[in-house]
């Protein structure tokens, strides 16, 4: 069973047991967290498609907040001398679904 589900303004395809990196969540390490914008769910057979969300939730359990690779932003204008360098991290929240209701 799988389901699309709207975590932080991407949408996300999740399954049970699956562990994934969102966006910085506002939340503790071992909370749990349940998401209600559930835009489809499937189990193989039946689907159901929500107009535009379904009365359905994914829970969820936050395991750790990171920060991803760096990233480095060079611009350069030619002849002209200018240079600017800046680098980046962006900050991630590990969660594991815990179930789809």
């Amino acid at each position: 069973m799988f389901a699309v589900v709207n975590i932080a303004g991407q949408q996300f395809k999740v399954s049970q047991g699956q562990e994934i990196y969102v966006h910085r969540l506002d939340a503790e390490e071992g909370a749990s967290l349940s998401f209600g914008d559930v835009m489809l769910t499937s189990d193989g057979d039946n689907t159901a498609v929500g107009t535009p969300t379904l009365a359905t939730a994914v829970k969820a359990t936050v395991l750790e907040h990171v920060k991803g690779d760096k990233v480095i932003v060079f611009k350069k204008k030619r002849r002209k001398g200018f240079r600017k360098k800046n680098g980046h991290r962006q900050s991630f929240t590990k969660i594991k679904i815990d179930s789809i209701s």
